[in-house]
């Protein structure tokens, strides 16, 4: 009886689904069943095995470590316990223990495309970490080895869908999209609709979540409780017309990247005319959040400042006339690239004069790169800020102020934690939006939002010293973390807890058509 948990699938993709759907009470009594039999046999490394196996299910992941341990204490080169102990670690937090067990797995089992598989995700999320932090060549040395991982198990098995799958993510970091191309469709063909499990004790809230294996979704699935939320995820891009939706009652949209996915968004539309149930997230209004779009829309809009923003082809930059087709374009130096697509900093570099044009092409993946004029966020004490406020529902609710050095400003790479006086600035936000941003600041926020027209959106910005809003970015992507386990972020529970509540109430209201 050997249930193997799957790592989560590696980007910003994340449907890898579990094998076995069970409500919670009946996790709970198949674990009282083998904790009684264990009782008359504790030495079974089946029904050791097994306990893990349900803890970790039911989410008590410090039992269900103990288990895998003892298992693996008696038989070293256990398959199961290698992975689910890894995938345990993961989910407490614990990566680097982590990776020890599922390179372990691999090493004993060097045949075994699952854990190939498990181990290869793992390694595709570090390196998105490790892009973020600004390590290029550590994260680079990850999608590597991560590759290698993915390409092993389809050695070991060509049609197994999960390696097909982690190699599409893996490629498409490396910039070799049309072998990733090939491999989504090997991965996605057959798997256009995946129920997820519900653990739920009543009967269930019934609803379809849109995914794009491209990337670009929206990061809701943490906000949807398998305790209430029937889930089946649905890949439009693949959806085969002549298989009837299952039965739900709210469609959410979660493919939020206009610039990633615009494909899998035209596809999303053809599919939700099949249903008449209440949608989240428009596809159409995603489409028209893509960063030039919306620089132009919203250069229209009292109050904010956008940047000159175009798409222009890299060739055209490559050139010894790139000068002049960035001064006609409206652009001066310094200046922004990024290429299509990614978020969180990857990919995004500044550029103080033409000169440093060729260095900056070269760190840069793509056909196609977005060139946007630099807005000089900086206050007082010379550091720049960034603000993220979210739009839930038509209302506007603050989730963070950053203070940076740095021209590129993500909160978690800020200055926040080791200085008091900004936390202190960031908390006045948190309790205070419309007194630290000032009456001009939120008529333009209100009207951005009316101009994206999403359910969930975030808009990021700066502030100029007349007030405006300086535009950054506007979209479904934004994430909502919660705050890490220290004092030092108590401050932002409340705003967190608030935003939560308000997506958790928005999703209830739409099902009950209001």
């Amino acid at each position: 009886m050997e249930e193997i948990k799957r790592a989560p699938a590696a980007a910003a993709p994340a449907i890898a689904m579990p094998a076995q759907a069970l409500p919670r009470t009946k996790w709970e009594e198949e674990l009282l069943q083998v904790e009684s039999r264990l009782t008359a046999d504790p030495e079974s490394l089946e029904l050791r095995f097994r306990r893990g196996y349900l803890l970790s299910e039911l989410g008590r992941f410090e039992e269900a470590r103990s288990d895998y341990v003892k298992v693996l204490e008696r038989e070293s080169h256990h398959r199961g316990s290698l992975n689910n102990l890894g995938s345990v670690l993961v989910a407490m937090g614990k990566r680097s223990a982590a990776q020890i067990a599922y390179r372990a797995a691999v090493l004993r089992h060097p045949g075994d495309p699952l854990s190939r598989v498990n181990f290869g995700n793992f390694l595709l999320e570090e390196s998105v970490a490790l892009e973020i932090q600004g390590r290029a060549r550590e994260a680079l040395r990850f999608r590597r080895e991560a590759r290698e991982q993915y390409e092993q198990a389809l050695r070991a098995d060509e049609n197994y869908e999960k390696a097909h799958e982690g190699l599409s993510y893996v490629l498409r970091e490396l910039g070799e999209e049309e072998q990733a191309a090939w491999h989504r469709r090997q991965a996605f063909r057959k798997r256009y609709l995946m129920p997820l499990v519900y653990r739920g004790e009543q009967a269930p809230l019934p609803v379809l979540l849109f995914l794009s294996p491209y990337g670009g979704n929206v990061k809701l699935m943490k906000f949807l409780d398998d305790r209430v939320f029937q889930i089946t995820v649905v890949l439009p891009e693949y959806y085969d017309f002549n298989t009837p939706l299952p039965p739900h009652r709210l469609v959410i949209n979660s493919i939020g990247d206009a610039e990633v996915s615009p494909g899998a968004l035209r596809a999303a539309q053809s599919v939700l005319a099949l249903t008449t149930a209440p949608v989240i997230n428009s596809p159409a209004a995603v489409l028209a959040t893509g960063r030039s779009e919306n620089a132009a829309r919203a250069a229209r809009l009292p109050g904010v400042v956008t940047p000159v923003t175009a798409t222009v082809p890299r060739a055209l930059l490559a050139t010894a006339d790139a000068a002049t087709v960035l001064a006609e374009g409206g652009f001066t130096f310094p200046l922004l690239l990024r290429a299509p697509g990614f978020h969180t900093g990857m990919n995004f570099v500044r550029v103080e004069d033409v000169a440093e044009l060729p260095s900056a092409l070269a760190e840069l993946p793509g056909d196609e790169l977005i060139v946007m004029q630099y807005l000089d966020a900086r206050g007082a004490g010379g550091k720049s800020r960034k603000y993220r406020v979210m739009t839930i529902a038509g209302r506007l609710y603050p989730v963070h102020l950053a203070v940076s050095s740095h021209w590129k400003i993500h909160y978690f790479t800020a200055e926040m934690a080791d200085s008091p006086e900004y936390r202190a600035e960031d908390a006045a936000f948190l309790e205070d939006m419309p007194g630290v941003l000032g009456a001009k600041a939120m008529e333009a926020l209100t009207a951005i939002q009316a101009m994206l027209g999403l359910d969930y959106g975030g808009i990021d910005f700066g502030l100029s010293r007349e007030g405006e809003i300086l535009l950054f970015e506007a979209n479904a992507t934004m994430v909502v973390n919660p705050p890490e386990p220290d004092e030092r972020w108590n401050y932002r529970r409340p705003a967190y807890e608030q935003i939560e509540a308000a997506i958790q109430n928005m999703l209830r209201s739409r099902m009950a058509g209001r």
